[in-house]
Parts: structure tokens; C-alpha cells; sequence
């Protein structure tokens, strides 16, 4: 259990809270498990999931972004609209969490466009961002940027500056660049030098396998020491320990997916209260033409 560290005054600095809204059978790991073709059979519990998270923001008085993909904005648009009526960003995860990798620029563009497409008309709201499945824009993918202008994004949060086996661009900047010739602005998820190699300290995996103490301390030195914004990021399924285990899979996945998520939602807790949290296009967009 995490230990129990005093409250303190959190910095000044605003940083971005994102939630990637897709269900625990459609994350990448699974592809070689679950057909696609197979996703409505499958019991869905990412509607339940966000809606708690929402509830909790809601308590905190938190606005974050939510990068929601196509398909279950389509099958749950009474979600998506709640999420901007509470006075959240959404935002586009794609539209059946296709890596970049694994498309064609022309294929790229056609799932970005359609997936804003969609958002937009469900949430009469413009879509401003786009987070690529599992940060998959990696060295050779800088062309998605390009294919992300020209399909009306302003904004990207898609890649990961570190090395790891899944996705990473380890040589990029650490924070917000702009890229697409100055059309696309990136903003990578926060990472923080330690013992001469960038560790993921934004979320996911890395939030539920290192204690809550390395979380904040990280943070707190990217807000206190560089005065930059964070870039925080976890899914609804990470709240869900009692979401159904997939059977076949491979040691490793089954570790990275199931490993402490009966804390994730209270970690997430102690964040709303530990640091000052916003929407990325509040954060990142105030002073970008758009």
C-alpha cells in the first residue's frame, strides 16, 4: 500500500489531466487476443468507468480532456456529451485504436478525420486535439503530423520521448514543440531525467508500478525546478479491478495490464489534491492561432 505522505501546498503551475477513454479489450497488448470484429460481444464497461472518473473530477473540481475514440463515442454518445457538458475538452483517440504504425498517411488521415467528424456532431463543439493509440508515432511516423494539420487538429499529445519496446521517441523534445511546419503543436506526456535515462513519470503503467511517492516527486520537480506542465494520463480500465481477465495471455501483458489497479483510483485521488490540474487546450492553446 502507498504510504501516507502529508498534504502540502501544491505549485502554481497548471498541469494537464487527460484520460484516454477506451475499454480494457481494446488496448493494443490484446490485439493478438481480441478480434475486433468481436468488441460488441464483449461485455463493455467503459461507460460505468468514465462516468465514476467524471463523478470524481466533479468532487475535485477538475477539467481535464478526454481523448475518446470513435467507437465507443458512437455506441455511448449520451458519454460524450455529458463529458462537455461538464466542462471537459473532448478529444480524439482515433476511431478503434489503430496504431499509427500500422496505417497508411491516406488511412491516417481518413480515421483522424472521421473520428473528429463524429465528436464534433455529437458534441457540437469543435475537436481540437489527438492522442494516436498507444503513442504510436514514433521516429518513422513523423508524417502523421502533417496528415493531423491537414485534417483540422491544432494539437497532438501522441508520442512518448523514452525508449520502451510498445512506442517511444527518445531523441524528441521532452515538451511542447511544434511540428507540421509550425501547423500542429505536440505535447509529449511528461517524463523526467533520472540516472542518465528519461523515465515515463505521465501515467499509465508506470503510475500504477512505481509508488505514489516517485509520481509526485517527479512532478513536483518538472512544476517547481523546470516550471513546466505536466502531462497526466490513465484509462477508465485502470479504476476497474473487477473488469474480466482475459485468458492466453503472455506473462508480461498480464502483468503491465492488471498490476495495481485496485490503487489506481485512489493515487488519482491524491493527485486532484496534491496538484493544480486543467484541459490541454486551456493550457496549451491560449496563446496559439487556431
Amino acid at each position: 500500500m502507498d504510504a501516507t505522505v502529508p498534504h502540502r501546498e501544491t505549485s502554481t503551475v497548471v498541469n494537464a489531466m487527460t484520460v484516454d477513454v477506451e475499454d480494457y479489450f481494446q488496448v493494443s497488448a490484446f490485439e493478438p487476443h481480441v478480434d475486433k470484429t468481436h468488441w460488441k460481444k464483449l461485455p463493455g464497461r467503459v461507460e460505468a468507468n468514465t462516468e465514476r472518473i467524471l463523478e470524481l473530477f466533479e468532487t475535485y473540481q477538475v477539467c481535464g480532456t478526454f481523448f475518446t475514440l470513435g467507437w465507443v463515442a458512437e455506441r455511448y454518445p449520451g458519454l460524450a456529451r455529458k463529458i462537455v457538458d461538464q466542462g471537459h475538452e473532448l478529444a480524439s483517440h482515433g476511431w478503434e485504436h489503430n496504431r499509427v504504425s500500422g496505417q497508411t498517411p491516406q488511412e491516417f488521415r481518413s480515421d483522424a478525420a472521421r473520428t473528429r467528424k463524429l465528436l464534433e456532431d455529437i458534441s457540437g463543439k469543435p475537436v481540437k486535439g489527438y492522442r494516436a493509440a498507444s503513442y504510436s508515432i514514433g521516429p518513422t511516423e513523423t508524417w502523421a503530423w502533417d496528415e493531423l494539420a491537414e485534417a483540422g487538429y491544432c494539437y497532438s499529445s501522441s508520442i512518448v520521448p523514452i525508449r520502451h519496446d510498445h512506442y517511444g521517441m527518445p531523441d524528441a523534445p521532452r515538451f511542447a514543440f511544434h511540428a507540421a511546419q509550425g501547423r500542429l503543436l505536440e505535447v509529449p506526456i511528461t517524463t523526467l531525467p533520472v540516472a542518465g535515462r528519461k523515465l515515463n513519470c505521465g501515467g499509465g503503467g508506470w503510475f500504477r508500478l512505481f509508488p505514489y511517492a516517485f509520481s509526485r516527486w517527479a512532478l513536483d520537480k518538472v512544476n517547481d525546478e523546470e516550471g513546466q506542465a505536466g502531462i497526466f494520463y490513465f484509462h477508465p480500465w485502470e479504476i476497474d479491478p473487477e473488469q474480466p481477465r482475459l485468458k492466453g495471455l503472455d506473462a508480461k501483458t498480464r502483468f503491465r495490464h492488471y498490476l495495481n489497479l485496485h490503487h489506481t483510483y485512489t493515487r488519482v485521488e491524491r493527485l486532484l489534491t496534491d496538484f493544480r490540474w486543467g484541459r490541454m487546450d486551456d493550457i496549451f492553446l491560449s496563446g496559439e492561432s487556431s
